[in-house]
């Protein structure tokens, strides 16, 4: 028979037992959503599969503006990440969207503030989609490309801009995580500039001067 010495000891020793659980449980419940995005992104990019697109940002509507004129944040590689991938899809087949069919896009056009975005590169076989993570210009070329250009936050427009360097050199992490290096020219590296641009919160109507 316990004596209440023993019963008081056997009390404590299963509610350290329990708060040990339960302190497991919630840093568990924690990783399982470590993500470089934000609860708020995480929300938006859980709400449909992979073949879902997300709404594009418009320059027409005012909110809608003001985050596609904010600067973009570096992507994480964090281990157990399954957001990062989830939202590259989605953003691929928003490009590859029959109502928008783009040669590329920025995650703030969608939203995300956040150092993604995809090209078309026409300077490939087969013209494939690619993905880039914090993509950097380390060096633009002094010869420059005459180019029209259009974006799908800015519907109904077109223009020719002047100012874009016919070759560039480019720095960035595939969705691997592997780190690379390379040199882009023609028009595939006018894409690469317009994109990276809406990283910065630049739009090529910004590079036309009648717009200044």
């Amino acid at each position: 028979m316990m004596t209440s010495i023993t019963r008081f000891f056997l009390f404590i020793a299963v509610l350290a037992w329990c708060s040990s659980c339960f302190s497991t449980k919630k840093i568990t419940n924690r990783a399982s959503i470590h993500s470089t995005f934000t609860t708020d992104q995480i929300k938006m990019i859980s709400a449909g599969d992979s073949s879902d697109i997300l709404r594009v940002f418009k320059i027409s509507s005012y909110q809608d503006s003001i985050l596609l004129r904010q600067k973009s944040e570096p992507i994480e590689f964090l281990d157990g990440d399954i957001y990062l991938r989830a939202f590259a899809q989605r953003l691929y087949a928003t490009v590859r969207d029959s109502a928008s069919m783009g040669v590329g896009i920025a995650a703030p056009q969608v939203g995300v503030l956040k150092n993604m975005i995809w090209v078309q590169r026409f300077d490939k076989d087969e013209f494939p989609f690619e993905c880039y993570i914090n993509p950097v210009i380390v060096s633009y070329g002094e010869e420059k490309i005459p180019c029209p250009e259009g974006c799908l936050s800015i519907p109904d427009k077109q223009a020719m801009t002047t100012i874009r360097s016919k070759q560039i050199e480019i720095e960035y992490d595939t969705l691997d995580g592997v780190h690379k290096k390379e040199t882009v020219e023609g028009f595939t590296s006018v894409i690469f500039q317009h994109e990276i641009d809406h990283l910065h919160g630049i739009l090529f109507i910004d590079h036309l001067e009648n717009e200044q």
